[in-house]
């Protein structure tokens, strides 16, 4: 091979590097992406610290409360859910359920020819405990949670409303239906003085209000 034939390769090759070397400078400036002076947005991402306090759940309100703006028809309506599995008639069926004839107030798992779960008869104790109202309201929201072991396949009632609609209808399923309990129970109590707090003594005169400052 001459010199001749060795020049023209290796100008060849110099000039594909140069060629392939001009196309990257320009590449770079056409799609050059430089960082902005002031990032628009900074996303951070907050991790919880340990042993910090969770936040405070939703007051519960009372049965009794949710009891004194419920409506029976309502509850009727919803109730058709329930019929599937319980009747409602004064000595009607026990089907996949208990006849709920009579229940507010009813000791649980006692009710004559249905054969209840373990774990209904363990949270009755033997009779002593009762369908009042509170565990109604509670059983209705989710009875595997508030009976554990029970048989009932039902999710529950998450509403409020709902489940105070239902029980007032339960309530009158009943030849003689259970008082209402009454909504300002709780602050009735809680208005009362404490055992042992003091009293004004016996023919002593309350004390006069202080002047107002002039």
């Amino acid at each position: 091979m001459d010199s001749n034939e060795v020049n023209k390769l290796l100008g060849g090759f110099l000039g594909t590097c140069f060629i392939v070397f001009s196309i990257g400078l320009v590449s770079d400036g056409l799609f050059a992406s430089p960082a902005p002076e002031k990032p628009g947005f900074a996303i951070e991402a907050q991790e919880p610290t340990e042993g910090g306090a969770a936040a405070p759940a939703a007051a519960e309100k009372p049965i009794a409360d949710l009891l004194a703006g419920a409506s029976a028809d309502a509850g009727a309506a919803i109730f058709k859910k329930c019929q599937a599995c319980h009747s409602g008639e004064k000595g009607g069926p026990n089907k996949v359920g208990p006849d709920l004839w009579d229940i507010v107030d009813r000791p649980v798992a006692e009710h004559e020819g249905f054969a209840y779960s373990s774990g209904m008869k363990d949270f009755s104790k033997g009779g002593q405990e009762h369908w009042t109202y509170d565990n109604l309201n509670h059983f209705i929201t989710s009875p595997k949670k508030f009976v554990k072991g029970t048989a009932m396949g039902f999710a529950g009632l998450p509403k409020e409303e709902d489940r105070a609609n239902v029980i007032a209808y339960l309530r009158t399923l009943s030849d003689n239906p259970k008082p209402l309990p009454q909504p300002d129970a709780a602050a009735d109590a809680s208005a009362k003085p404490a055992d042992g707090a003091a009293k004004p003594a016996e023919g002593t005169a309350p004390a006069k209000p202080a002047a107002p400052a002039q």
